[in-house]
Formats: C-alpha cells, structure tokens, sequence
C-alpha cells in the first residue's frame, strides 16, 4: 500500500526530536524529507519525490508570475531538510517548533503523499470544527 494514512501521537524530546510512526518509515524511499510550514498552523514534511514536484511548481510560479519571487523566497525560508536517525526520530528547528506551537505531545497526521506535524489541541479545534458537518457529504462524493 501506498501514502501516509491514520494519525499517531508522540512525544517531542527536549531536543525537538520526534519519532516518525513505523508506518510512515516504511512508505519511505530514502531517508531525506522537506519539512516546512507553507501553511500556518501545522509543519508539512515531504518525501523527495513530492518536494520535487512542489519544486517544479514554484520555479514555474517564480517564472511566470509577476512579483512572484518573494513569495518563493518567504516560502523557502521556511524549509530545511531533515532525515530519521537511527531510533526514526527527526529532528523539528525550534523556530519551528514555535511556529506550529508544538512541544510535548504532537500529532503526526499521514496526508496520503505528506506527513503533518500538529499541536494535537490545534488540530481538533481547525481540522474537526472545518470538516464538521460537510464531512458526511464530501464522505459520501468520495466513497459512493
């Protein structure tokens, strides 16, 4: 089976390193992600393959778009590379860490082809509020 699925909590160490599920390591070519925050309020990690593809669309956004390069730039700064050491843990930048609001426990949320890092209180009160009532019709688009 293929992507990231189901939602897995962990503690965060004082270093700021976070095991990644053992699901999670499997699904993984490679041992090098992308992590960054390109949208607030949660970290987002990709694998290679997908950074690629992210890649390609903001060199082509960058082209072609008028003013478009410090978007890129603010983007981009927010990324760094990461890798598993040898327990699976990746280590989270604090400035980081202080942009999703995590420390102790965090939530690992699998987004078929990325990983989301989540303060788990954050995520229950933006992703089960948002889904809320919709979550049954859009269920039912998807699953028939």
């Amino acid at each position: 089976m293929n992507g990231f699925l189901g939602r897995y909590e962990h503690q965060m160490d004082e270093k700021g390193r976070v095991s990644l599920p053992s699901a999670f390591r499997r699904a993984v070519k490679g041992d090098r992600f992308v992590l960054l925050q390109w949208e607030p309020p949660y970290l987002t990690l990709f694998t290679p393959e997908v950074w690629g593809e992210v890649q390609a669309r903001l060199v082509d956004f960058r082209k072609s778009e008028r003013g478009a390069w410090h978007h890129v730039r603010e983007i981009l700064s927010t990324a760094v590379e990461v890798g598993p050491d040898k327990q699976g843990r990746i280590l989270v930048p604090s400035w980081l860490q202080e942009s999703a609001n995590l420390g102790g426990t965090v939530l690992l949320n699998g987004n078929i082809d990325r990983i989301e890092i989540w303060d788990p209180a954050t995520y229950d009160t933006t992703v089960r509020k948002a889904a809320g009532a919709d979550l049954a019709q859009v269920a039912h688009r998807i699953f028939g």
